[in-house]
C-alpha cells in the first residue's frame, strides 16, 4: 500500500496527486503546485523549468488535468480509506467477529436470532434496508447463538416452561410441554424483572439494616472500653492515696482487679468482633449479590437472565444474628463491671491497716557498675531495635518504620499468624539479644511496658503464661504518670523513683544482669532497677501500650 501510494504522490506537496497535470518533460505534478512554483519563479527568473530535471521551457506550457491519472489516484485514495476503516473495526481479543466477513474479521455489533448469524457495520446493512429482513429480531452481538436454538427442533427458544423451569420452543409447547403452564420468555423475564426489583430493594434495605447494627456495635464496644478505662483510673486515684501506707498489699489487689476488667473486656469484645466479622462478611455479599442484580438488570437476552435469576437464590445473611442482643449482654457486663470494682475497692480498704508500720522494701542492687550519665555506655552497646510486625496485636498501630506503637480503637485488618499477641495488646522486637546491649524508648499517656522476653513467651489468651513479667519468660518495667513497678514470674516491686518519658534499658547477657533506667533530656541517668539472674536464651526486647498510650523506640546514639 505504501509503495503504491509513492507512485500517486506528487514531488511537491508530497500527497496524492490532486488534478494531476503532466509537463513536456514527463514529470507529473498538483496542478496547483507547479502553477504556484512557476508564478513565483517567473516573478524572479522570467523563466520556466521542471522543478525535478530543470529542463527550462520558452514560453509557459499550458496544463491540462490528465483525467487517466486523476481516476486512477481517486481509486487508490479510496482503497486507502477503506483498508484503514477495516483496520479501526477489525475484532480484537474478546469481541465477538463477524460470520460474513472472509480474511480479517472484522467487530459485529449485532446479532440476527433468525439467521442465527453475527453482522458488523457493512454486513448488517441489508438488515436494515430490506423489508422481508428488517423483521428479523436482533440482539446486542453474542458469542453463543446455539444456546438460544432448541436443540430438538431447531427452533428459537421464545417460550418459558414454569412447570418445569426452563425455555422451551413453540412445537416443544405443542408437544412435551402440552400441559404444563407456559408463557412468553418476555413476558416471563418482565415478571422475574419486577421480582428482582423486589430482591434489590430487600438488599438495599438488609445493607442499610447492617450499617445502622454495625453503628451500634461499634458505639456499644466504645462505650464497655470507655467504661474500663474510666474504672480502671477510678481505681489508680484510690490506690494512690493509700499507696504510702500500703504499697505492696494495694498493688498486689490493683494488678488482680485490673487483670479481671481486662479479662471481661476481653470477652465481651471477643464477642462484638465475631459478629462484626459476620455483619461485615454479610455486607460484601450483599454488595456482590447488588452488583450481580444490577448486571443481571441490564440484560437484554431473555434466556439468559431467566437462567441467571434462577441461580440467585436466597439473600445472603437471612439468618444472622442481630447486633441488639451483644449490645445488651456488652451494657450488663458494663453495669457489673462498674459494681465489682467499686466492691473491691470498698472491701479492700476497709481492710486496710492505718499505721505506718509497713515498710517498702528497696530493690536489692548488686554491686556492680552503675551508669550516671549516657557517656559512660560504650557506643559499641548501642543497638538498633525494630519491632516485629507478625507479633503486634491487632488493638494497636505500628508506624515509623516499625518503631512506634499506639492504641487503636479500630482491629487492624492484619493476617492471623502464630507469632501474634492477642489479645494482650503486646510486640515483640525483631532479632534477639545475646551479647552487651543498651536501648532507649520514650513513651506518653496512659501506662506502657517495656520489657524483654525469651521467644517461646506463648502468644494466645489471657493466661499469666502471655502475659509480660506474670512468668518466668519474660522481666518489665510498666510506667505511668504516678507510678513504675518491676514484674517477673507473677512478682512486683514498686520503684520509689519518679520515671521520666524516656526509659533506657541495659542488658549484659553473660553476666545476667538486665537494668533499667530513667533517662534525662541532658543525658543524666537514675537507675529505676536493676535484676539479676542467669539468661539461658537470646533475649527480645517488647513492648505493650494501653489505651491512650503511646511508646517510641529511640535510634540508638551516644551522647559524647
Amino acid at each position: 500500500m505504501a509503495d503504491d501510494q509513492e507512485h500517486f504522490s506528487c514531488p511537491m506537496c508530497l500527497e496524492l496527486l490532486k488534478d494531476p497535470v503532466t509537463t513536456a518533460c514527463g514529470h507529473t505534478y498538483c496542478m496547483n503546485c507547479i502553477n504556484t512554483f512557476w508564478d513565483q519563479d517567473n516573478a524572479i527568473n522570467a523563466k520556466y523549468c521542471c522543478p525535478l530535471c530543470r529542463q527550462t521551457f520558452t514560453l509557459r506550457p499550458v496544463l491540462k488535468k490528465n483525467t487517466l491519472l486523476a481516476d486512477m489516484v481517486e481509486r487508490q485514495r479510496n482503497t486507502t480509506f477503506k483498508d484503514l476503516t477495516l483496520d479501526l473495526n477489525k475484532a480484537e481479543h474478546g469481541d465477538v467477529e463477524c460470520d460474513v466477513c472472509s480474511g480479517g474479521k472484522r467487530k459485529a455489533v449485532k446479532s440476527c436470532l433468525v439467521c442465527l448469524v453475527s453482522y458488523c457495520e457493512p454486513h448488517l446493512q441489508p438488515h436494515l434496508d430490506l423489508p422481508i429482513l428488517k423483521k428479523h429480531r436482533m440482539i446486542n452481538a453474542h458469542t453463543k447463538l446455539e444456546d438460544k436454538i432448541c436443540p430438538l427442533h431447531d427452533k428459537l427458544l421464545e417460550v418459558y416452561c414454569r412447570t418445569d423451569q426452563q425455555c422451551i420452543c413453540f412445537l416443544c409447547a405443542m408437544d412435551e410441554h402440552k400441559d404444563h403452564e407456559t408463557v412468553s420468555a418476555a413476558a416471563e423475564r418482565t415478571e422475574k424483572q419486577m421480582q428482582l426489583s423486589e430482591t434489590q430493594q430487600k438488599v438495599l434495605l438488609r445493607g442499610l439494616e447492617i450499617s445502622m447494627e454495625l453503628h451500634k456495635l461499634r458505639e456499644a464496644g466504645d462505650s464497655i472500653t470507655n467504661s474500663a478505662r474510666t474504672t480502671v483510673d477510678d481505681f489508680d486515684r484510690a490506690c494512690d492515696e493509700h499507696l504510702r501506707v500500703c504499697v505492696r498489699s494495694v498493688e498486689r489487689r490493683r494488678s488482680e482487679v485490673k487483670e479481671l476488667v481486662r479479662a471481661q473486656q476481653g470477652a465481651v469484645w471477643l464477642q462484638a468482633e465475631s459478629l462484626t466479622e459476620r455483619l461485615i462478611k454479610v455486607g460484601g455479599e450483599l454488595t456482590k449479590r447488588d452488583r450481580e442484580m444490577k448486571q443481571l438488570s441490564q440484560t437484554e437476552d431473555p434466556t439468559h437472565f431467566l437462567r441467571s435469576f434462577q441461580s440467585l437464590g436466597d439473600l445472603p445473611g437471612s439468618q444472622n444474628s442481630s447486633a441488639n442482643s451483644v449490645v445488651k449482654c456488652i451494657t450488663e457486663q458494663k453495669e457489673k463491671l462498674e459494681n465489682m470494682v467499686k466492691e473491691e475497692t470498698r472491701k479492700m480498704f476497709n481492710s486496710l491497716p492505718l499505721h505506718n508500720d509497713m515498710v517498702t522494701e528497696s530493690p536489692h542492687l548488686s554491686p556492680m557498675i552503675e551508669f550516671k550519665s549516657k557517656r559512660d555506655i560504650s557506643a559499641s552497646c548501642y543497638c538498633n531495635v525494630e519491632v516485629d510486625p507478625m507479633t503486634v496485636c491487632l488493638c494497636l498501630h505500628l508506624c515509623d518504620e516499625n518503631r512506634t506503637i499506639s492504641w487503636s480503637d479500630q482491629v487492624k485488618p492484619h493476617p492471623d499468624h502464630p507469632d501474634r499477641f492477642s489479645p494482650y495488646q503486646q510486640a515483640l522486637s525483631r532479632e534477639g539479644l545475646s551479647g552487651t546491649c543498651y536501648w532507649e524508648v520514650e513513651w506518653s499517656g496512659g501506662v506502657v511496658t517495656v520489657a524483654v522476653s525469651y521467644r517461646n513467651i506463648k502468644r494466645k489468651g489471657w493466661g499469666n503464661d502471655c502475659c509480660f513479667g506474670h512468668n518466668d519468660q519474660s522481666w518489665c518495667l510498666v510506667c505511668s504518670s504516678s507510678s513504675c513497678f518491676f514484674w517477673h514470674d507473677k512478682m512486683f516491686k514498686p520503684v520509689p523513683f519518679p520515671c521520666s518519658s524516656r526509659v533506657g534499658v541495659y542488658l549484659n547477657h553473660e553476666a545476667g544482669v538486665l537494668s533499667f533506667y530513667s533517662v534525662s533530656d541532658t543525658g543524666t541517668m537514675m537507675l529505676l532497677h536493676r535484676a539479676q539472674t542467669i539468661f539461658t536464651e537470646p533475649l527480645y526486647p517488647g513492648f505493650s501500650v494501653d489505651q491512650g498510650a503511646m511508646l517510641k523506640i529511640c535510634a540508638a546514639k551516644k551522647i559524647n
